[in-house]
């Protein structure tokens, strides 16, 4: 039986900058909600979401983390605000801030009915606060904004909601303004109710509800119509009783705001000291603001034929539909499918398909998760997060669905990974166990890439920064007990071309008995960047069998992954095949195969061939007297300067640079600021090399 109705069901996420204070805010939130009787301090590294050693030793979030609280509106008992009947059932992914591990919350976010975003109210709006919300953006999901850290020194609502509307959305619209400023920052006015609400004890764990102070009425009031203006605009009838009586019910205003904000018409914006009961109201503001999975319009998903499409109706009753968005090693129960239901139930004990691979499974165990500690269950409903114990052969992205009706659902798109290094154990002993570690580790995540050097036979991983790399091959030290050398991070070049050509190639062997008889003709042209490999047949007439078709393919892919400037990987071409022959007695895949690779190769040369390197965007934070240096510093890197902003008391400058250039730029980046400027990089394009680099990159491939 389901415990909370599909109503009272509230899937969210807390995204946010690095430091912001995500996890912080998520920590008061289990506390408050009674999930935990102890709060954990991120700095003291016994925050429970963040539950790996590394995050514990970094106080940074590297996982997500997912949780289930409960919660219900607050009432008002002896002038303080308590939760008692525990009502509504929100389950909650913590999920990292740092760059590299933004594919963490792209796939949080594409299960997630509703987001909270922190942000830091010293510096407003930050590289990863653009990242998490145009992801959000992408995935359509409504979100509260929470401006944090208004308590410290430098902290400033208003200043942060600004950045938020000039670099967000115009649309992110405050529904609470704080009392006190910086150190005195005691509390919010709600201005849908028009009450104030304060710490009721010294410690800050206790709301209580007061009148909106005497020296806040002013500015309480100006704020509460600039909400009822704007919220008067998304809907007619309400537009009409604005402006005919210049205000609005309380019962008016909250219907329309929820709409609103589902609809992503809207961003409802609050703020406080995430550390202190101001979470209570946080709370309060998910349940009224964000939606349960029957508000959001229901997941598409593909019939197996690939043409008819489906709706997953949130209801018990539909056909059971999920999709596995993260696979985690357990050191106690191994590996973990997390999944979010869509539609129907699960049972332990049934079978259900992987209709992305063509697998059939039994269901085993199902938990559901409060960060690493698991709660066996029996079934899982729709709109439910959980995991599955040990499935067989399932990935991230993968559908699982009932065998009945199976369907797919839209996978999820992550970002190639741009840098890569070297890596092979100190004992031979330990190979093994380093092709395990590194086969969980690309299970887990996406980004996270294994492969061979042809030439050199070393093993390569590669990722999307460095950070991420060092995370991984600490892991591997502590979770599997294998100590391994590295090489120097290296760049994930790429290749193209920049015209059109033709090849014509025949591959015959001849050696006594059978002979191989392949002939191709074939024509590349470019495509926009970002279109990667498209492979057309325009054979007419049988002039090739169709059996050797896709052996053509599979040799023109293997020779687009070889290279031919300088052994990178060619990207954004397209091969049509449009001609050939064969033998009725010699001809085979494996010469087709061969001869699909030699002409490709050859039309390549021919085609102006270039190489591209990863362009990333760079934002650098410093205090104003630095600002020279760092961006001479930047321009003898390639850097493109594009341009350079206030931030409190720093000075921003926003860049594009070659990450080939910025190998240690955060050790040089303190050093140049006395340890007083950061800066967060994430991969923005591909854009040609230069000839004078690229001559240097292929001799030095070739040496």
């Amino acid at each position: 039986m389901r415990s909370h109705p599909i109503d009272k069901v509230r899937n969210i996420g807390i995204i946010a900058h690095i430091d912001a204070g995500k996890t912080t805010v998520t920590e008061r939130i289990l506390f408050y909600s009674g999930v935990s009787h102890k709060i954990g301090e991120v700095h003291e590294g016994e925050a429970t979401m963040d539950w790996m050693e590394q995050e514990q030793e970094r106080g940074i979030t590297i996982t997500s983390a997912a949780t289930t609280c409960f919660w219900s509106p607050s009432k008002i008992e002896n002038g303080k605000i308590v939760s008692k009947d525990k009502d509504y059932r929100i389950n909650i992914i913590d999920t990292p801030g740092h760059v590299d591990f933004t594919v963490e919350v792209q796939r949080s976010l594409r299960v997630l009915d509703g987001a909270v975003v922190v942000f830091d109210g010293k510096m407003g709006v930050e590289p990863q606060s653009e990242t998490v919300w145009h992801q959000a953006d992408e995935y359509k999901v409504p979100r509260i904004c929470f401006i944090n850290k208004i308590n410290q020194t430098g902290g400033d609502f208003y200043m942060s909601l600004d950045s938020i509307q000039e670099r967000l959305s115009k649309n992110a619209v405050p529904i609470a303004i704080p009392i006190g400023e910086e150190k005195d920052i005691k509390g919010l006015v709600d201005l849908i109710e028009m009450k104030g609400y304060v710490y009721a004890n010294e410690s800050g764990t206790e709301l209580k509800q007061i009148e909106v102070p005497d020296d806040m009425k002013e500015k309480a009031e100006k704020y509460r119509n600039i909400l009822m203006e704007k919220v008067a605009e998304t809907d007619e009838k309400l537009l009409e009783v604005f402006l005919e009586d210049g205000k609005i019910s309380e019962e008016e205003l909250k219907f329309a705001l929820r709409k609103a904000t589902l609809n992503n018409e809207i961003f409802p914006v609050a703020g406080g000291d995430g550390r202190f009961s101001i979470v209570m109201k946080l709370l309060d503001y998910v349940l009224e603001f964000l939606p349960s999975p029957v508000d959001v319009e229901p997941a598409e998903g593909t019939k197996l034929d690939g043409i008819e499409k489906i709706k997953m109706e949130p209801s018990d009753d539909a056909p059971f539909s999920a999709l596995a968005f993260k696979i985690a090693t357990d050191p106690f129960v191994g590996t973990l499918a997390f999944f979010r239901v869509y539609s129907g139930t699960m049972k332990k004990g049934s079978y259900i398909l992987n209709s992305t691979k063509g697998d059939k499974e039994r269901v085993g165990r199902i938990v559901r998760l409060h960060a690493n500690h698991r709660e066996e269950v029996d079934e899982v409903y729709a709109g439910d997060i959980a995991a599955l114990v040990g499935p067989k052969n399932t990935t991230t992205g993968d559908t699982i669905c009932s065998v009945e009706n199976p369907v797919i659902l839209e996978k999820i798109e992550f970002p190639e990974p741009v840098i890569s290094m070297r890596i092979e154990p100190n004992a031979k002993a330990d190979q093994e166990k380093l092709g395990v570690a590194l086969k969980k580790f690309s299970d887990e995540d996406p980004t996270f890439q294994v492969k061979t050097d042809q030439e050199t036979g070393e093993t390569l991983i590669a990722g999307v920064g460095e950070l991420q790399l060092d995370i991984y091959v600490d892991r591997m030290k502590r979770e599997f007990k294998v100590e391994a050398t590295t090489g120097k991070p290296q760049v994930a070049y790429r290749e193209t071309i920049k015209t059109e050509s033709q090849a014509e190639t025949k591959y015959v062997r001849q050696s006594g008995g059978r002979g191989q008889y392949g002939h191709v003709l074939i024509r590349i042209e470019p495509m926009d960047r970002g279109g990667k490999f498209e492979f057309v047949n325009e054979i007419k007439g049988g002039a090739i069998p169709q059996e050797f078709i896709k052996p053509v393919e599979k040799g023109v892919v293997e020779a687009l992954n070889k290279g031919v400037v300088a052994g990178y990987p060619i990207e954004d071409v397209r091969v049509i095949l449009y001609d050939g022959s064969y033998h009725d007695v010699d001809s085979s895949e494996f010469a087709f195969k061969i001869a699909g690779s030699m002409a490709l190769q050859d039309a390549v040369k021919k085609a102006n061939p270039v190489l591209l390197e990863p362009i990333m965007k760079i934002q650098v934070v410093a205090p104003d007297n630095f600002i020279g240096d760092i961006t001479g510093d930047l321009n003898s890197k390639r850097a493109q300067i594009q341009q350079i902003a206030d931030r409190g008391n720093n000075k921003v400058v926003d860049a594009i640079v070659p990450l080939a250039e910025m190998f240690g730029y955060a050790t040089n980046l303190r050093s140049l600021t006395q340890g007083r400027g950061f800066s967060t990089m994430e991969f923005d394009h591909y854009e040609d090399v230069p000839r004078n680099v690229a001559e240097d990159i292929i001799s030095g491939r070739k040496k």
